[in-house]
């Protein structure tokens, strides 16, 4: 007698719920591949375009934080370097003008022994370490002459002088070598920061690479719209010093004074004539020119050509003068960037300014919001 009982489908109970068998076999491929997957990710595990953007923007500005390291390094080092120079050179005289006067005072011992003159007194004085070991061995002193009393005075002066100026350069020499190791930690890790810039940006595809410059693009349009509008500001600020300025012109013609002659503006222009010629070239890290620059280096150059000197690096730059509002900057002003100060450039106008971007690139003019407005840290107005 047949069985009433319906034959069970063919498949697998999943979860309480029966599946077909080809059901079953895809949920086999896609254990298998995820299990695949999983040893190798795929490329979803990369960061994002966006992530490289800051990842390389973010080592850029490291690497010019450590150069303005190594530049204060540098020029640190360039100083210490002279002063131990210095210091050696006049160590070396001393130490020469000791010898001569003993020898001077050694001859003055034979004479002294071939007419039987207190020689045993003064072989002493040649052999003491010190005027008070001389004395306490000897009473030539009651003997000497005013002139032989001076000579010794002043051969144990300049003794005690040259070994004072000997301390004095092995101190410099170990602050030498201290800096020295500062420059070398400078460079390795401006190195590495650039190194590691480049690699991110090589492993780049050529789309993403496109893509990045769009991104670049629209950051530039933005800064250039800000720019704009700083520009309409300043016009109208510029407009009402000018006003003034006349104002007070007249009333210093009416009361016989002298009229100002303009100088920061002449001095100024001299600064941003300068800077124009150095657009195109390369920025190099620790440079200051004539064939590439980094920022700091050419913003130095410019100043210099105008006849002012100010100093190296960053750091030291946004002390060199007056700081004064952003909507009030005037052409040659030098405007610094990031909570660290570690760029600057030199203002044109307009909401623009000539400087050495970053590794890689070119001396240009561009927006001075070409990293967004929260970037500028200050602006210093340095003659």
């Amino acid at each position: 007698m047949a069985s009433h009982r319906k034959s069970r489908p063919s498949g697998t109970r999943v979860a309480g719920i029966r599946t077909p068998a080809l059901a079953t076999a895809a949920l086999t491929s896609v254990a298998l591949l995820s299990q695949t997957a999983h040893a190798n990710p795929s490329s979803d595990d990369r960061p994002s375009l966006e992530e490289v953007e800051k990842k390389v923007d973010d080592l850029y500005r490291q690497a010019e934080s450590a150069t303005e390291k190594y530049n204060a390094a540098k020029e640190k080092t360039t100083k210490q370097r002279k002063r131990v120079d210095t210091l050696l050179d006049d160590v070396a005289r001393r130490t020469q003008k000791l010898n001569d006067a003993r020898e001077e005072l050694g001859r003055n011992a034979a004479a002294q022994y071939r007419t039987g003159a207190a020689a045993p007194d003064t072989a002493t004085f040649l052999l003491a370490d010190s005027p008070q070991d001389y004395f306490d061995q000897s009473q030539l002193m009651s003997r000497m002459t005013g002139r032989q009393k001076q000579s010794v005075d002043e051969y144990f002066t300049d003794q005690s002088a040259t070994m004072k100026k000997r301390q004095e350069a092995t101190r410099s020499l170990e602050t030498l070598t201290a800096s020295q190791k500062d420059l070398r930690t400078a460079k390795s890790t401006v190195q590495k920061k650039l190194g590691d810039a480049r690699r991110l940006l090589s492993e780049l595809t050529a789309q993403e690479k496109a893509r990045l410059a769009t991104i670049e693009k629209r950051k530039q349009e933005e800064a250039a719209r800000k720019a704009e509008e700083l520009a309409r500001q300043q016009a109208q600020a510029e407009r009402r010093r000018e006003e003034a300025a006349q104002r007070q012109e007249q009333d210093q013609r009416e009361q016989g004074s002298t009229v100002p002659d303009g100088s920061y503006a002449t001095r100024a222009g001299k600064a941003l004539a300068f800077a124009r010629t150095q657009i195109g070239k390369p920025y190099v890290w620790g440079a200051t020119g004539p064939g590439s620059y980094d920022c700091s280096g050419l913003t130095q150059a410019a100043w210099k050509a105008a006849g002012v000197d100010i100093p190296r690096v960053t750091y030291d730059q946004v002390s060199a003068g007056t700081t004064v509002p952003l909507s009030s900057a005037q052409p040659g002003d030098l405007v610094f960037f990031y909570d660290d100060v570690t760029h600057v450039g030199l203002y044109i106008g307009n909401g623009m300014m000539i400087h050495a971007p970053k590794p890689g690139a070119y001396v240009r003019e561009e927006s001075i919001y070409y990293d967004g407005e929260s970037s500028i840290h200050s602006v210093v107005r340095p003659a």
